[in-house]
């Protein structure tokens, strides 16, 4: 049965309030969330959740039912208060991180789902911090990993992440993109079992460039790219304008879109499926998924924040738990080739 690890996120925001919604309806897997069993408790009071919290014996089964949840206790330094951040809780945040990802990494947990952190109060206690991406890799030794957000049938994955605007076009190289989609087409057939996945691929410069005229980077970087993730099996199309790529009609028989930029493909991706748009992780050794929103920390302890995104991604990782084969998806890619 699968053992999932759920994370609380920052106890200052809504994650330890998802965390209880999550509890609410019975599974049909093991759930394990990491967390300040005294913060849960706390705001299981203050929100009326009526959620029993058991503390997690890893060599002893994990309880399934409605309105129960098993608690991985990792204290915080001071007590949360709803809606406040405090620097001395953040490294908190991250020993969360670490304990599931560690945990996954040695088969105790099957996969990790994340809740919400604040990447503005981890820079601020003296922790460098892009996300939670970017974290995972490092501490899984993933040399790529790449972010895709699923709503429905619509997936969207990044070929770059959190960078300043004016940084994406440095940035894009076609090992980058040919590694990308390597890693892409990589996780679709063994996470989602597409057997031949088709990727359309976005331009970075408006109407892909127009030939040169509104940017050269299509010419130089991503249609080479494209060519030799094609010589390599890959299908891979494109580049195609972003404005229109979107077109319903234009995804028809699309299984995934490679964008550019953070703000190039989700910007449509939460207009289809805010609230219960799930991020995955590719190119990791484990199965980790996310909510597609903040910590919302005006929301904290209110019991207005919605948990659909969360219960969309512990079902998805539960999911994905019974169609991902046991060699990763980083090894599993074709070697780079290309300059």
């Amino acid at each position: 049965m699968p053992r999932i690890a759920l994370t609380a996120g920052d106890s200052a925001g809504i994650g330890p309030d998802l965390c209880l919604a999550a509890a609410a309806a019975p599974r049909d897997f093991e759930l394990v969330c990491i967390a300040d069993r005294d913060c849960l408790a706390a705001r299981d009071t203050l929100l009326g959740s009526g959620v029993r919290l058991q503390d997690y014996v890893a060599t002893q089964p994990v309880t399934r039912a409605a309105n129960e949840l098993s608690v991985l206790h990792v204290p915080l330094a001071v007590p949360a208060e709803p809606g406040r951040l405090d620097a001395r809780n953040a490294p908190q945040a991250l020993q969360l991180i670490d304990r599931a990802a560690d945990g996954c990494r040695s088969g105790e947990f099957a996969a990790m789902v994340t809740a919400p952190v604040q990447k503005s109060i981890i820079n601020e206690a003296g922790i460098a911090f892009t996300g939670h991406t970017e974290y995972l890799a490092a501490r899984l030794g993933a040399p790529l990993p790449v972010m895709m957000l699923v709503a429905g049938e619509l997936r969207v994955a990044l070929a770059t992440t959190h960078l300043p605007l004016r940084a994406v076009s440095d940035a894009l190289s076609v090992p980058l993109l040919l590694q990308t989609l390597q890693i892409l087409h990589a996780g679709l057939r063994e996470q989602w079992g597409i057997a031949a996945p088709r990727i359309a691929v976005c331009g970075l410069n408006p109407h892909a460039g127009e030939g040169g005229y509104l940017g050269d980077e299509e010419i130089r970087v991503i249609e080479p790219a494209l060519a030799q993730a094609r010589a390599a099996g890959i299908d891979a199309r494109g580049p195609y304008p972003a404005d229109t790529l979107f077109v319903p009609r234009n995804l028809a028989g699309v299984d995934a879109v490679l964008a550019m930029f953070h703000d190039q493909g989700l910007p449509v991706l939460k207009h289809a499926g805010f609230g219960e748009a799930v991020n995955v992780t590719l190119g990791l050794p484990v199965i980790r998924t996310s909510v597609d929103h903040g910590t919302a920390l005006a929301l904290a302890g209110t019991g207005q924040a919605d948990s659909g995104s969360l219960d969309a991604a512990i079902a998805l990782a539960a999911h994905l738990t019974t169609l991902r084969t046991a060699r990763p998806v980083a090894a599993a890619a074709p070697p780079l080739s290309g300059r």
